[in-house]
């Protein structure tokens, strides 16, 4: 089994000490391995912490610091835009569109069938996409 995750996911584990504990327990326990990022998660953080920087440009540099840690350990594990995801991106915008971003990596996760971990589920349910929402997730004491 394999896992896209969105941005709001990887935003989520920035947090340290305030981390959401059902993505905290979830990424305890999920294999390394079977984690895939998007060039559009990469691309989405980039931009964040480019707008980041005109204000905090210290927490910036600490972001991209994690950044470059995160892009060399998923090496190969980061999934580039391709003619079947924009294909599939396509077909599943009809008849109602999806946001964009999220509706190519529900494209994305269909066409390397991963289940995509995101907490903006509604955005993408309809695309059929198999989803995770470790926000959701009932944490046991």
């Amino acid at each position: 089994m394999g896992y896209l995750i969105d941005t709001n996911v990887w935003s989520e584990l920035q947090k340290r000490s305030r981390i959401d504990p059902g993505v905290q327990r979830w990424f305890a326990e999920v294999a390394m391995d079977e984690v895939y990022l998007s060039v559009l998660v990469v691309g989405e953080v980039r931009c964040g912490i480019e707008r980041l920087r005109r204000r905090d440009p210290q927490q910036a540099s600490r972001l991209e610091t994690r950044l470059e840690q995160l892009t060399s350990a998923m090496s190969g594990r980061i999934l580039p835009l391709s003619l079947p995801i924009a294909e599939q991106w396509g077909r599943i915008n009809v008849p109602n569109p999806l946001p964009v971003v999220d509706g190519l990596l529900a494209a994305t996760a269909l066409v390397h069938d991963l289940t995509l971990v995101t907490r903006n589920v509604r955005d993408v349910e309809r695309s059929g996409v198999k989803l995770l929402n470790p926000f959701a997730e009932a944490v046991s004491e």
